[in-house]
């Protein structure tokens, strides 16, 4: 027990000698990496009415079940955007073991630094922080009639054109759905 208490004790010691937490002006912590459900990724997918002309952009995409959801079964192509190179990896596996990975691009970047320009789904499982953050981005660089649909966060006052529940194995999840005018 002592032994706990001194590491716990050496590692606050720590933390306060490297300045005690973020600088104000840091960018929003990274959410952990959390799956969506396959009945959540569906109905995202068909709130944002999903075809083959669309190119859907997951940012944060994890395990790429969005994306290879959205080629598989909707006939888009996408773009699986990750921080984490494992989840890049993984996504990019998933993807060629579906047999659609020739339908998506990978990209082991920050999100925020990511070019929109080509989205018409940008889908969005992250926190209230980073839909904050990414919302002015939305609004610049995607074109008319491009949809954004998150899992479980809105984005402040910006109201949405739909808010459904979705029943999962979690209990009900919230999805959000706006439209870029």
């Amino acid at each position: 027990m002592k032994r706990r208490q001194a590491i716990v004790c050496a590692l606050l010691v720590a933390g306060c000698a490297a300045g005690g937490g973020p600088a104000p002006t840091a960018r929003p912590a990274n959410p952990r990496y959390e799956p969506t459900s396959m009945a959540v990724v569906r109905a995202m997918l068909v709130l944002a009415r999903a075809t083959p002309a669309d190119v859907v952009y997951d940012l944060g995409c994890g395990d790429g079940r969005i994306v290879i959801m959205a080629a598989s079964r909707f006939g888009a192509r996408g773009v699986c955007v990750d921080i984490d190179p494992e989840r890049i990896a993984e996504s990019r596996a998933d993807a060629h073991a579906a047999g659609v990975a020739d339908r998506i691009r990978f990209l082991n970047e920050d999100l925020l630094a990511t070019d929109l320009g080509g989205a018409t789904i940008v889908t969005l499982y992250l926190s209230n922080e980073l839909n904050l953050a990414l919302r002015p981005k939305l609004e610049r660089e995607l074109k008319p009639g491009a949809r954004v649909v998150s899992h479980w966060h809105a984005m402040g006052d910006w109201k949405p054109q739909a808010a459904i529940g979705v029943p999962s194995e979690w209990g009900e999840r919230y999805l959000y759905l706006w439209t870029i005018p």
